[in-house]
């Protein structure tokens, strides 16, 4: 009888597992289901048109008839960039939405808040919203792939080595959210400066709830600082940007790359007020008549003519969320019919040289099971009152 029963369970075992291999979370013969959450309201709602752009990508290719058969459903979530709320909506893309894994939430802090509860669940991280180099840690972050864009950390040693060249002797100053957003910056700058960083860098946070961050670009400036580093999102980038011009300081200003859209940064601010500021560049901007004949950037701008008319084309977030969209896109291609977690795994950890069509010349998209930072180089860019120009070789902040 001992038998008997052992082989029921053993049986009955084999056909759960047979109907999981059939169906993988989230996939069905019609659907592939994934989840993100956005900041479509709060602090800094400015960057939801990255979860806009790649919603608007996706019903492009389910117009083209999907990817091998199959639509793509993006689930995508309010979460007003608060911790606690992305951790309760995650929760419920993976339990209620049971969603095949989670694609391109915004936010360092955010990704953080989930990811232990996601690996429990054994659900893959893929190509998120944030630079943070912590992601790449893998025996902390297993199954978290970072965002297509510049790690925020080595963004901050480009910046540093830039400076250095022009000023060998100088002072830094670093207006940081306080968060690891902010604080992978202050690594990064950390990295370049040495022993003689205690002494050579001043540092004010800020809080995002906070109303304005005048008194810490006070502060900053009494330090008698040649050099500024923004580690700031859009609200408090533009702030700052206004504030130095107030004060007629003129330190050799670097602006975090996550926020330097002219629609939703120097705008705000004061294209005046902007001239000279400094920041980096991966993807092409479709505005810079660098591009006027390029076949890609054409492509990109009938995308946004049928599938987001009368957005702001200056805001790169759009550029951002097509590339992030596209490189999950050659990924879920590549799955052919096996969309296991551990094959949809295995093809997002083995991208090799892919060039996407926005990416600037030189930089290309890499993974591999030990290194889940997909972008490694920038280029440096000059903001000169109309448009940011950039200048220099392509550089690897590692």
């Amino acid at each position: 009888m001992m038998r008997v029963r052992l082989a029921a369970a053993l049986l009955a075992s084999f056909v759960v597992s047979a109907a999981a291999a059939e169906e993988p979370r989230g996939v069905t013969k019609s659907e592939i289901r994934i989840g993100q959450t956005m900041p479509y309201s709060g602090p800094v709602s400015a960057f939801s048109m990255l979860g806009k752009a790649e919603l608007a990508y996706f019903q492009m290719i389910n117009d083209r008839g999907g990817i091998n058969g199959r639509k793509i459903n993006l689930v995508s979530y309010d979460d007003s960039y608060a911790p606690p709320k992305t951790v309760e909506q995650t929760r419920k893309l993976v339990e209620q939405d049971e969603v095949a894994f989670i694609f391109s939430t915004i936010g360092t802090a955010h990704n953080t808040a989930t990811a232990k509860y996601l690996q429990s669940k054994n659900v893959p991280q893929l190509f998120i919203g944030s630079g943070a180099s912590k992601f790449n840690d893998l025996a902390n972050y297993p199954l978290t792939i970072m965002g297509v864009q510049g790690s925020f950390r080595s963004e901050a040693r480009i910046y540093a080595r830039d400076a250095l060249k022009k000023k060998p002797d100088a002072k830094f100053a670093i207006l940081m959210q306080n968060d690891d957003f902010g604080r992978d910056y202050l690594a990064g700058l950390r990295d370049v400066l040495g022993a003689d960083a205690d002494k050579r860098i001043v540092i004010a946070t800020y809080e995002i709830a906070d109303p304005t961050i005048d008194s810490q670009i006070t502060t900053l400036k009494a330090s008698g600082a040649d050099v500024l580093i923004g580690a700031a999102t859009p609200k408090f980038a533009a702030q700052a940007i206004r504030r130095v011009y107030e004060l007629d300081w003129k330190p050799m200003f670097y602006m975090a790359n996550v926020a330097i859209w002219i629609s939703s940064v120097m705008e705000p601010a004061g294209v005046e007020k902007g001239v000279g500021i400094l920041s980096s560049a991966y993807v092409k901007d479709p505005m810079d008549p660098t591009w006027k004949d390029d076949a890609d950037v054409k492509n990109f701008r009938d995308f946004m003519a049928k599938y987001m008319p009368g957005q702001d084309w200056r805001d790169q977030n759009f550029v951002n969320g097509y590339n992030s969209a596209m490189t999950l896109e050659a990924v879920l291609r590549a799955c052919g019919d096996d969309l296991s977690t551990q094959n949809i795994w295995k093809q997002a950890t083995s991208l090799h040289d892919f060039a996407l069509p926005m990416l600037l010349p030189g930089i290309k998209v890499s993974t591999g099971p030990k290194d889940h930072m997909p972008v490694k180089q920038m280029q440096m860019m000059r903001f000169d009152g109309k448009q940011w120009v950039r200048f220099g070789d392509v550089l690897s902040g590692e």
